[in-house]
């Protein structure tokens, strides 16, 4: 069974097409490279065996999307990961992230409801809830106004995704809610390898240790948490990565309750700032310099998962404990430099 991943290069997505080449699944990427390399290409095809067909271009060409589903009618599955990212950029350059995320959405929608049938996996955020009313965070927690265009495109396109369904019933699809992945696979062949400064918390402590950045700053040490710092979820990516493969699973076996379906993916846990440097600390060997600063626009206190609906419904439980997330995040980061 042949399946499409975009951003099959990236972070989450390379991790995804590992698992699905280990589930059996005929993988096809299609990744313009803009936050990639294609050498990951490689370090997949040494995990598992088995080169993916790779399709170098740009979403927002509808042309060339129209093409490549010409010329591969029998895609079963879509699992859509690309898209810009970074919040910062996002306020400083909205028109780039409503193209880059919503218009490459809609042409691939376009192409999919044209078929008899499709599945779909949506790359969301826990973003969409904004600074949650309660804790843990259920999938019925209501949609706040989002804080930056790029937590606007995840729920336009969740939007986009429920009214596309409602109107073409062979269009079945999950997004997917994720919450902070982290981490690297076990081999220590594809990791989280960011252009430029690090967004992201993980990445940038690791390039610290490592030498690359001279300090880490801490957002802030005043928050109403148990010592000061913000509280997140974080999930190992290869978790991740096998809840996409669960998901999509579910639609081609036809489990699915309605043709679209909302899942938070994460722990159920969460961890301070402080707690996720105390746990590198002690896996990695490594005392970390790390600063308290001012707080960060808009950075929210507290977001982890209520897991409940994926673990009971679409029958997925993350496995990997912070430490493990951390050591493998570790590992990584010695590779990549060594």
């Amino acid at each position: 069974m042949k399946i499409l991943v975009t951003g099959g290069l990236g972070f989450i997505g390379s991790h995804t097409v590992v698992e699905l080449q280990n589930e059996g699944f005929e993988v096809v990427i299609i990744d313009n490279c803009s936050n990639s390399s294609p050498d990951v290409l490689e370090r997949i095809t040494r995990i598992t065996g088995k080169k993916p067909v790779f399709e170098e271009f740009d979403l927002r060409e509808k042309d060339k999307v129209q093409e490549f589903f010409n010329r591969h009618q029998d895609i079963q599955g879509v699992i859509h990961f690309a898209a810009s990212k970074a919040v910062g950029e996002s306020v400083e350059n909205p028109l780039l992230y409503y193209e880059n995320n919503l218009s490459t959405l809609v042409y691939l929608l376009q192409e999919l409801t044209a078929k008899a049938s499709s599945n779909f996996i949506f790359s969301s955020s826990c973003t969409v809830y904004g600074q949650a009313e309660e804790l843990p965070i259920t999938e019925n927690a209501p949609v706040k106004t989002a804080e930056s265009p790029y937590g606007n495109t995840k729920q336009i396109g969740e939007e986009i995704i429920r009214d596309t369904c409602k109107v073409n019933t062979s269009l079945k699809a999950i997004s997917l809610r994720y919450f902070n992945p982290i981490g690297a696979h076990i081999s220590a062949e594809i990791g989280e390898l960011p252009i430029g400064v690090p967004q992201n918390l993980v990445p940038y402590i690791t390039q610290t240790a490592i030498g690359l950045r001279e300090q880490l700053s801490v957002f802030g040490d005043d928050y109403p948490t148990q010592d000061g710092t913000c509280i997140r979820d974080y999930i190992h990516v290869v978790d991740l990565a096998k809840a996409h493969v669960v998901a999509l699973q579910r639609l081609i076996n036809s489990k699915n309750e309605s043709n679209y379906e909302v899942f938070n993916v994460g722990t159920g846990t969460g961890s301070s700032v402080l707690e996720v440097i105390q746990s590198f600390e002690k896996v990695s060997g490594q005392k970390l310099n790390y600063k308290i600063v001012d707080r960060r626009e808009g950075d929210i206190t507290a977001a982890y998962a209520d897991t409940t609906k994926a673990n009971n419904i679409l029958g997925w439980k993350a496995q990997s404990s912070l430490d493990d997330s951390l050591g493998s995040a570790w590992k990584w980061e010695q590779k990549v430099r060594s």
